[in-house]
């Protein structure tokens, strides 16, 4: 896929100013088949194994940042602490493996009917994401 021009535009769409190294990042995110999860530490991690160039965690953080802002991500929090970004924003379920620390995506096929039966006044509900904790058996 490698495409540049299309990164470019998803930057700029974003408010950002296409650099090298916000370039980099839109290819690790967007230029593979199957779609990832990641938190913010481990996509540093793979962008320090990918780019010989530096690339500030801040860079990493407001370019991420900006993407989920624009709706080319989405955030899904475990808990108060972790927090962890989709490259497939629509609306699905996860599992979140304690042991791993991995997210694996769980398709709405793959749930039943949820019912939420609690009407809160002046709101509708937008979308309903069920996260599964999961752990190791042994």
């Amino acid at each position: 896929m490698s495409n540049n021009s299309v990164f470019i535009e998803k930057l700029r769409s974003s408010g950002l100013r296409p650099t090298r190294q916000r370039v980099q990042i839109c290819k690790i995110l967007f230029d593979r088949q199957k779609t990832f999860h990641f938190s913010i530490k481990d996509l540093a991690k793979m962008i320090a194994n990918d780019f010989s160039e530096k690339v500030s965690l801040a860079t990493v953080y407001n370019t991420i940042h900006a993407f989920k802002k624009r709706g080319y991500l989405k955030e899904i929090s475990i808990n108060s602490d972790k927090t962890y970004f989709d490259t497939n924003t629509s609306n699905h379920h996860h599992f979140f493996n304690e042991s791993t620390n991995e997210l694996i995506d769980l398709e709405n096929n793959e749930v039943g009917k949820i019912n939420i039966k609690k009407k809160i006044p002046g709101k509708k509900i937008k979308s309903v994401e069920v996260l599964v904790k999961i752990a190791n058996s042994n």
